[in-house]
């Protein structure tokens, strides 16, 4: 083993690019290698939200069953907080502290409780549950969150109270706590008391009731309580009477520790002030959040919890999924709040989330994953089936964006669906289409991603046409993102998540038509140009569609055009880049007879490619191996095209590194001097 570095590293004969230069591109391989070499600059070890966090939805059934969630319970510890959706149920909290089968709720003062059949086991992937109906009600829909030990994000400690004017208590946050939930175990009759760093000093809410702040005492905790090692609390017996026993949670706050340079936050305490209008202040967190939980301290109102795997969705067209975490009341539906890529802003004129010139108080949980994806098929599936009513497809991750052709042997529109636009199986979900300009429109039996039906990695289809195709995909740091937005009318940028610069943007107008339909920008075309993802056109000079201006790995431009940036229209982007064995975007020149198109694969080869002639006309080419990429005369489709697959000019092949052409079948991806875009995914 040698090192070169600057200027790249070589370890077992692997060339990784230089750290210091980009450590946001590096594959996970590429930093367990430079790791294991002792030569990566940015220490160690590294922490992701996706590995202390999960939101995870599932259906009970009575008996037993384990839930794999990804995360370490049994060596790391934690807290499971578990609630029945569709029925009037208590909350029901268990930790690896107190451990299983003991647990408390958050709707009520009591005490601790013992059921083996509830919470039976913490996994090194999980939790598995017994029959208790609270956790696993037979058809009975749950939420299940999360949270595992991880300095600078959360732990769990208990004490025994001792009855003095102050005691500290020790934890393992190595960071000052932004929140932090008390409950007395060992009797009943006694409220949880919450401390949050936006609150007056020394005042608390109760977290089983709807009260607003109360103002401080000694008797529940001195006025800067906080350190990065200990909490403090004072002689109240909610939190501190001689002999009792206590169960604490705390939560971090903008502490850094995540990421590829542990500097990332992921997990926010704040506080905002309501405006009492339609669209609330924007709270800027630094980061998408999957999970907040809401409480105005300064009136009556419930604890509000949205996360994003029920549904948290643009709330001027789809409805939030709401629980309250201090009542046993079911899931009810409601839009207010909305998210965006750096943070989340609540919705309506309402005492709950954004009544005027009231204070709120928040936990805020960053959306993952935040580690670069090495295998395709965590991230992106196609799947061709024949569904009956409403069947529910596995896909092994969440997916957060589906386009489905409603049998690909006839004509159809290509609908396009995705989670932030809001897509929820009760009622109707948001469709685009990809061959028209029109406006974003409510559909019902579609596919859906959220909603009442438990849907944690995959897709509802709720037809039963026959020869479906879905193409799903997950949402990844250097693969795809999305971001919904607002128009300004003016030149302007938009934060993004995707970790690297876009190489294909595409833009579609929800609120309206757009006047000539989807705008698609490309780095191999550079972005003082434009095509038109609805239309066969050529590539055309435009300066007013992204103001000639390149992505960045944190923004995308737009100019004046109004189909990327008309005053106050909705909108929404889909970024997609290069990723190492995972995705290519590129160009190729075509020779007039075969070739084959390197995209760094592996043996699998390429599963799903797009194909666009860009100095001349020509259809939007989707191939996949859902439906065949074996052979010259495997169909493929056409995304700006009602038209059905066409099964005998297929002419595009996968091989070990990507894909091949063949102009014999098809000359019109591969006309001699052609120029062409492609998006091509392993």
């Amino acid at each position: 083993m040698s090192t070169k570095y600057p200027g790249g590293i070589i370890t077992k004969n692997y060339v990784a690019p230089t750290p210091s230069s980009a450590p946001g591109i590096w594959t996970l391989d590429q930093q367990e290698q430079a790791q294991q070499a002792g030569i990566w600059p940015f220490g160690g070890p590294f922490n992701y939200i996706e590995d202390v966090f999960s939101t995870y939805l599932y259906t009970g059934n009575g008996s037993t069953q384990t839930i794999t969630n990804g995360i370490d319970l049994s060596t790391k510890g934690g807290l499971v907080w578990i609630r029945r959706r569709g029925s009037a149920t208590d909350h029901h909290l268990e930790d690896t502290v107190r451990g299983a089968t003991k647990y408390l709720i958050s709707n009520t003062t009591g005490a601790e409780q013992t059921n083996a059949n509830a919470i039976t086991a913490f996994n090194s992937t999980g939790f598995s549950l017994g029959s208790y109906a609270d956790v696993n009600s037979n058809t009975g829909s749950f939420v299940s969150w999360t949270f595992r030990k991880q300095t600078k994000f959360f732990d769990v400690v208990t004490y025994s109270g001792n009855g003095l004017s102050t005691q500290a208590v020790s934890h393992s946050l190595d960071s000052v706590p932004g929140c932090v939930l008390i409950k007395r175990t060992d009797s009943a009759g006694t409220s949880w008391y919450v401390w949050h760093r936006s609150l007056t000093n020394g005042d608390y809410l109760i977290l089983d009731g709807t009260n607003s702040a109360t103002a401080g005492s000694p008797s529940v905790w001195p006025l800067s309580p906080a350190t990065s090692s200990t909490f403090t609390v004072g002689q109240a017996s909610g939190v501190n009477v001689v002999g009792g026993t206590y169960v604490m949670y705390l939560f971090a706050h903008n502490a850094g520790g995540f990421g590829l340079t542990n500097a990332d936050n992921v997990i926010s305490c704040g506080s905002y002030t309501g405006n009492g209008s339609t669209v609330g202040p924007t709270v800027t967190l630094g980061y998408e959040p999957q999970f907040v939980m809401v409480k105005n301290s300064s009136n009556t109102a419930n604890w509000v919890m949205l996360d994003n795997m029920r549904g948290m969705p643009d709330p001027a067209v789809s409805n939030d999924a709401l629980i309250y975490a201090n009542t046993s009341g079911a899931e009810i539906s409601n839009n207010w709040m909305g998210i965006t890529a750096t943070g989340f802003y609540p919705y309506g004129a309402n005492a709950t989330v954004n009544a005027s010139a009231n204070n709120y108080i928040y936990i805020a949980i960053r959306r993952g994953p935040m580690k670069v994806p090495t295998d395709a098929t965590k991230v992106f599936t196609p799947t061709k089936a024949t569904f009956s009513g409403t069947t529910v497809t596995d896909t092994g991750y969440v997916v957060d964006m589906a386009i489905n052709k409603n049998g690909t042997a006839t004509t159809g529109n290509n609908f396009v669906f995705d989670r932030l636009r809001g897509s929820n199986n009760s009622t109707e979900q948001q469709t685009i289409s990809t061959n028209t300009t029109s406006a974003e429109v409510a559909s019902s039996g579609r596919v859906a991603l959220t909603g009442t039906t438990t849907i944690q990695n995959g897709f509802l289809e709720q037809n039963t046409v026959a020869n479906n195709i879905v193409w799903s995909f997950g949402r990844a740091p250097s693969f795809f993102d999305e971001v919904c937005y607002t128009g300004t009318g003016s030149a302007t940028t938009f934060s993004h998540n995707l970790g690297v610069a876009p190489e294909l943007v595409i833009v579609k107008k929800r609120s309206a038509a757009s006047t000539t339909g989807w705008l698609i920008g490309a780095s191999t075309l550079g972005y003082a140009n434009k095509l038109y993802l609805n239309l066969t056109n050529a590539s055309a000079a435009d300066s007013t569609a992204w103001n000639s201006t390149a992505p960045t790995s944190t923004v995308f431009s737009v100019g004046t055009n109004t189909d990327s940036n008309a005053s106050a229209a909705t909108f929404v982007a889909y970024l997609f880049a290069t990723c190492a064995g995972v995705s290519k975007v590129g160009t190729y020149t075509g020779n007039g007879t075969t070739q084959t198109i390197d995209c760094g694969f592996g043996a699998g080869g390429a599963r799903f490619v797009l194909i666009k002639r860009t100095d001349s006309t020509g259809d939007w080419y989707v191939y996949d191996t859902a439906r065949g990429m074996t052979t010259l005369t495997d169909p493929y489709l056409l995304l700006n095209s009602t038209a059905a697959e066409v099964a005998t000019l297929g002419s595009v092949t996968t091989v070990s590194t990507g894909f091949a052409l063949n102009s014999t079948i098809l000359a019109a991806i591969n006309v001699s001097a052609g120029t062409y875009i492609f998006l091509a995914i392993a």
